[in-house]
């Protein structure tokens, strides 16, 4: 795989025959939504990233969205419903892959965008350090987290959204529970695969 910073390659070094200035024109934004024309140098394309799952665990930001009052209390936990690929309707949260030259607070700012639209208008976290990781099994029962396609190592983040939102895609809404009512159970009762579980431990590293 092509090499990011452009120096002259040794002798024998794997990436010895990348041509002088090959990244020149390429922007971060290229890296993250591709060139428009063909993928970025490096860039893997989706057969080859379906290949990777197979082998190869991979890095993802899971995001509870939260809505806080002035004290930066949670007073709001909101969760997606989506459309899955069977036609059926599931209640989740906003997750995705961390992409190759994308730093970790891109990645939440992106994802989030990608679920909830542009104005969502995310307050990140001053540190990138999770709440916590949850790491998610392509094989029912190792754990009780499971994501039929892949291992994923999640990085998971509870993020205030200060705008409005509106679903993207297959996302058809996003609802809002207060956590400290009865309502709370009902809706964690709903997230499969594990991501109940994430909620219960973002409402306890939030104090509630």
């Amino acid at each position: 795989m092509p090499v990011l910073n452009d120096e002259v390659p040794d002798e024998g070094d794997y990436d010895e025959g990348r041509r002088r200035g090959e990244f020149d024109g390429i922007t971060p934004e290229d890296f993250v939504r591709g060139s428009g024309r063909d993928n970025p140098p490096g860039w893997l394309s989706a057969s080859e990233i379906q290949r990777v799952r197979r082998q190869t665990p991979i890095p993802y930001v899971e995001v509870v969205p939260v809505r806080t009052d002035d004290f930066g209390r949670v007073v709001a936990v909101g969760s997606l419903l989506r459309v899955t690929d069977d036609g059926s309707v599931s209640r989740t949260l906003i997750a995705g892959r961390v992409l190759f030259h994308e730093t970790i607070r891109e990645a939440i700012v992106r994802n989030i965008s990608k679920d909830l639209g542009e104005i969502a208008l995310p307050v990140l976290p001053q540190s990138p350090t999770p709440f916590s990781v949850a790491e998610f099994f392509p094989t029912p029962g190792v754990s009780e987290f499971y994501d039929p396609r892949q291992h994923v190592v999640a990085l998971c983040y509870v993020v205030p959204i200060a705008g409005d939102c509106k679903p993207q895609d297959e996302m058809l809404d996003v609802e809002w529970t207060d956590p400290v009512r009865g309502e709370m159970d009902v809706v964690i009762s709903q997230m499969g695969n594990g991501h109940g579980r994430i909620v219960r431990q973002a409402l306890a590293w939030a104090g509630l």
